[in-house]
């Protein structure tokens, strides 16, 4: 008896010794790793990495840029059966314990001991933020004590919905997704607060693995795993026995959902993220910038249809090239034809389809597209396809669609609205035997489609453009587009191409002759001018388009009819260094400007933001702009860490103005000041003379706007290499150009008139909807004289075909009948070198 009273005593000290060293061990651990652990605090001061976002003046998203999607939420933003599925999948206890589940814990200290590593863990909800936001992955002990010891610390400092809402946001749920919000984008395309149950338990799977239990890369294990959670809400009584049933029922419906975007404006995203990155290196792609931009989302939409459909109409107008490739594959099954096309992307607007039936009785063509299944392509969407042979040839006009096209051709196609279809196909798409495509069978990102979709015979432009639009008082970029596609090829014509510009230049030729004293009554011999040149230099002869001559010719009807030969004899008189010190004065880029003769028909090169800066300037009535494109930067928390200075208009006085401006902040100017460049007068005078390019000039495409406050100029270089419009009204400034990559004729008949201003009008009719009609105002010192239109002298009084023409009040011509002519008609004083 006494043995075993001896014996268990001895247990006892020994368990008592046991504890002891335990908790001596525990202590000693503590007491070493303490100092090293962070302060809790620090957790609500983390900037959770949150991509930079892009948006439009109108609060629209135009681009994400960042390696992980964050959208941070509140706890009051997620739905209480959203926190019970968490709560049922990783940890049922986190209201009742401390920070640490000793029943996990206990089972994941024997997995160390067994097998010496943690096979299912014990990590509370409060663990995974210790270690999400201070520690490493690594399952060592160390790390494991840490954990449990700031699991301690945060539960003592913080309250348990605190430390729910950090870990939400802060936990991993694969496809770059970090965090609930960003979870439910990537997978349902959707908030938080729009999925239902099952897709609630779907998401609060994903911690424990985010690999084996995506449902994108592993549905089966993915639905195994779901319907245990929803079990576990069942037996914790977050959900009662029908939700339990109904949501087990449910299909799965997660798939891939890029970010969506709703304002196409790539090319002006692309040059924002260039600035922030320059502004705040690497950081700009993880701090959560938010950035909004002076681009208008509807002007820009507006800009970016425009000038895909320009340069489709004018790709059409030079015929077909043929199909992008050709299979002998056919038919097949839509497997098969899923393979084949899955090298074509698609492209803007335009998907790629394989060609599987041709049907000339029927008069249509059958296709298959990955993107929208089964379709059918009329022949009267393939009629425009005359063969082509060469920029200025094509074939004969098609008859029949086996003209077009053949099975196995691989085309690109536009998806055409329902209500476009053929009789035929519209009664075989109502049919109950009509093929049907079914959701999610297609591409992500694409409706439903029952029966054939109605399909436009289309193809990928080879030739390119830009367009530009500035607020003219500003400078703020109200839309840009600098290519057909983005996605298909990143250079940014907008502001990268260097390219001719043509006659679009001679305005400010003109400009500089009216502050000279000359008018637009000022007569011009439009006359031959030859330089024969000689073994040394080349010959040139310039012309007029269309090789006509007009004799005295006033400077306003020798610009809207965009006479070369006057423009030359004009520089001639002007001076070519003092014309250049004008445009220097103006602030237009002159480096690749041509310092002789040619300049007057826009040798040299600008891009096309140059132009329409340029064009600003004529439009706000003479005042310096400076284009900019970031309106405000926010961080973020939504602080606004900067903001575009308002443009201030300055005619006297502009360096004492800047001087007494409010304190710049953060390093930025409180104030722009834009000073007056050009002598308001001339501007005004140019602003009638410009308008008449529209009204009775090469410009009068855009007379189908109906408005009276628009001016222009068109530009076509030689060879027509090179097609520009630039025009405004007083508030707005925007410039088409249309061109190949690698310089080549656009083709004999493609003039300025014809390539680029067709995107200028569609464009600026959307930009001008709803706005009123706003010209410059008639500056002091502007009078009206009626005149005599072949001499242009004042007029006689009575004369019958006197015309009104305004002038600077000093400028008014005398009531005296010259010869006709006046300005430099010498041609022998024309130099020699002109190149």
């Amino acid at each position: 008896m006494s043995r075993l009273i001896t014996a268990s005593r001895f247990l006892i000290w020994l368990t008592i010794l046991g504890a002891s060293s335990a908790m001596l061990i525990a202590a000693g651990f503590y007491l070493h790793l303490r100092p090293g652990l962070p302060a809790v605090h620090q957790l609500l001061d983390t900037r959770l990495q949150t991509p930079l976002r892009i948006y439009s003046s109108d609060d629209r998203l135009i681009a994400e840029f960042g390696e992980k999607r964050r959208t941070p939420v509140t706890i009051d933003q997620i739905p209480e059966k959203q926190l019970q599925a968490f709560l049922a999948a990783e940890d049922s206890r986190f209201y009742e314990h401390f920070g640490v589940d000793v029943i996990g814990l206990g089972r994941a200290a024997v997995e160390l001991a067994s097998t010496g590593e943690i096979q299912s863990g014990g990590s509370t909800i409060t663990m995974q933020v210790a270690r999400n936001y201070f520690l490493t992955r690594d399952r060592t002990f160390a790390r494991k004590f840490n954990e449990i010891l700031l699991s301690f610390q945060i539960e003592k400092e913080l309250d348990k919905e605190t430390i729910l809402e950090l870990y939400l946001n802060k936990i991993y749920l694969g496809n770059r997704a970090y965090g609930l919000a960003a979870a439910a984008q990537v997978y349902y395309g959707k908030p938080v607060e729009e999925l239902d149950l099952a897709q609630m338990a779907m998401l609060a799977g994903l911690p424990k693995a985010p690999s084996a239990y995506n449902p994108l890369a592993n549905p089966e294990r993915a639905k195994v795993r779901r319907d245990w959670i929803l079990g576990r809400m069942s037996e914790l009584g977050y959900i009662t026995g029908s939700e339990f049933q109904d949501a087990l029922s449910q299909p799965l419906t997660a798939k891939y959902n890029a970010t969506q975007t709703e304002v196409s404006a790539d090319y002006a995203a692309e040059m924002a993220r260039a600035e922030m990155v320059a502004r705040y290196g690497e950081s700009a792609y993880n701090d959560g910038f938010q950035v909004t931009l002076t681009v208008n989302g509807d002007d820009q939409a507006a800009a970016t249809t425009a000038l895909q459909r320009g340069l489709e109409a004018y790709d059409q107008r030079h015929g077909y090239r043929g199909p992008v490739d050709t299979t002998n594959q056919v038919p097949a099954d839509e497997a098969t034809y899923q393979s084949i096309l899955e090298t074509y992307p698609r492209v803007e607007d335009l998907y790629p389809v394989l060609i599987t039936d041709i049907s000339n009785e029927d008069g249509q063509a059958t296709a298959w597209s990955r993107h929208l299944g089964e379709g059918f392509i009329p022949f009267d969407t393939m009629a425009w396809a005359r063969r082509f042979r060469s920029t200025n040839a094509m074939g004969p006009k098609p008859s029949r669609v086996s003209d077009v096209l053949s099975v196995g051709d691989i085309v690109y196609v536009r998806r055409q609205p329902p209500e476009t279809a053929n009789p035929a196909a519209t009664e075989a798409a109502s049919n109950d035997d009509a093929p049907t495509i079914e959701e999610g069978t297609l591409e992500n990102g694409t409706a439903p489609v029952v029966g054939p979709v109605p399909m436009a015979l289309s193809q990928i432009p080879d030739v390119q453009g830009a367009l530009v639009s500035l607020e003219a008082r500003t400078g703020a970029i109200q839309a840009l587009s600098g290519g057909y596609s983005f996605n298909q090829n990143k250079y940014n014509r907008a502001i990268q191409a260097q390219r001719q510009p043509g006659s679009t230049f001679k305005p400010f030729i003109y400009l500089r002759a009216l502050e000279q004293g000359m008018t637009p009554a000022t007569i011009y011999n439009d006359s031959p001018i030859v330089h024969r040149g000689d073994d040394m230099e080349p010959g040139w002869r310039p012309e007029n388009a269309g090789g006509e001559f007009g004799g005295p010719t006033r400077l306003r009807e020798a610009l809207y009819r965009s006479r070369n030969l006057v423009s030359i004899r004009l520089l001639q008189d002007l001076g070519v260094d003092d014309t250049v010190a004008f445009l220097d004065r103006l602030k237009l880029p002159t480096d690749h400007l041509h310092r002789d003769l040619s300049l007057a028909l826009g040798s040299g090169s600008m891009t096309p933001m140059d132009m329409a800066r340029a064009f600003a300037v004529i439009a706000n009535g003479g005042y310096d702009v400076q284009p900019y494109l970031i309106q405000t930067i926010r961080d973020s928390e939504g602080k606004v860490l900067y903001e575009a200075p308002p443009a201030i208009l300055c005619d006297r006085n502009c360096d004492q103005l800047r001087e007494n401006s409010p304190t710049p902040v953060v390093g930025f100017p409180a104030i722009r000041v834009a000073e007056r460049l050009a002598d308001e007068r001339a501007v005004y005078i140019l602003h009638s003379m410009l308008k008449d390019v529209i009204k009775r000039g090469t410009g009068t495409g855009a007379r189908v706007l109906e408005r009276d406050d628009l001016g222009g100029k068109t530009g076509t270089t030689n060879e027509q290499k090179d097609a520009w419009f630039s025009g405004f009204n007083h508030e707005i400034a925007t410039t088409t150009w249309v061109g190949f990559d690698q310089p080549a004729t656009l083709g004999y008949r493609e003039f300025g008139g014809t390539a680029a201003l067709p995107i200028w009008v569609d464009y600026m009719r959307e930009a001008l909807e709803g706005i009123p009609s706003k010209n410059m105002k008639r500056p002091r010192g502007i009078v009206r004289v009626r005149i005599d239109p072949e001499s242009g002298d004042r007029a006689a009084q009575g004369q019958d075909n006197a015309i009104t023409e305004i002038f600077r009040a000093e400028n008014v011509p005398e009531q005296t009948a010259g010869n006709g002519l006046s300005g430099n008609s010498d041609d022998a004083n024309l130099p020699r070198n002109l190149f």
